[in-house]
């Protein structure tokens, strides 16, 4: 599994309904789309829990070809025409699973993005992000590791729309999920 983000920040005062019609319109073009475990199209407004507008998809692939294929295709290119091309962050999963609250459609996702400290096992640190997502109210998280930088993420689907959770805050505006069950759960190491 492979964990991948963009985050385009836009004005103070653009009008985020232009997002909400965007993934209304083009959202389920990857509701079957090869190699991808789930793809969460995420949204925050400032003013809203949020300091910026954004636009933020968040991507578990289940196999390389399928994200590479989205990064030199046309569905990456339509996001590169349309705002300019993002900064695209990637981590290597390290594991995923499936919530309390796995069979709702998540309203929120929160993402959380920490130093591995020095000084801290490396494998033990992991494992205690990874037990977060058995907490109630998850539908699914995923935790991943960039190892050039030792940074984590935990990446959180919740069903309700103010989970206790750290990180930052995301609307769910629609999730492709075409081999989210075949993402394997647990972890992977």
């Amino acid at each position: 599994m492979h964990a991948m983000n963009y985050e385009i920040t836009l004005p103070a005062d653009y009008d985020m309904e232009i997002i909400r019609k965007r993934v209304a319109t083009r959202g389920h073009l990857l509701d079957d789309f090869p190699g991808l475990g789930l793809k969460a199209y995420l949204m925050r407004e400032r003013g809203t829990r949020s300091p910026v507008n954004s636009y933020a998809p968040f991507y578990l692939w289940a196999t390389p070809e399928g994200m590479n294929s989205f990064l030199w295709g046309p569905g990456f290119q339509g996001i590169v025409d349309d705002f300019g091309r993002p900064r695209v962050r990637h981590w290597t999963g390290l594991a995923y699973a499936e919530g309390p609250a796995s069979g709702a459609a998540p309203s929120t996702a929160t993402r959380l993005r920490l130093p591995v400290p020095e000084g801290v096992e490396p494998a033990r640190f992991v494992a205690d992000e990874v037990a977060r997502a058995l907490d109630p109210g998850v539908v699914a998280g995923a935790v991943a590791i960039d190892p050039s930088r030792w940074e984590l993420v935990r990446f959180t689907l919740w069903e309700q729309p103010d989970p206790p959770a750290e990180g930052d805050r995301f609307q769910v505006l629609h999730l492709s999920e075409p081999g989210r069950a075949g993402l394997r759960s647990g972890r992977q190491w």
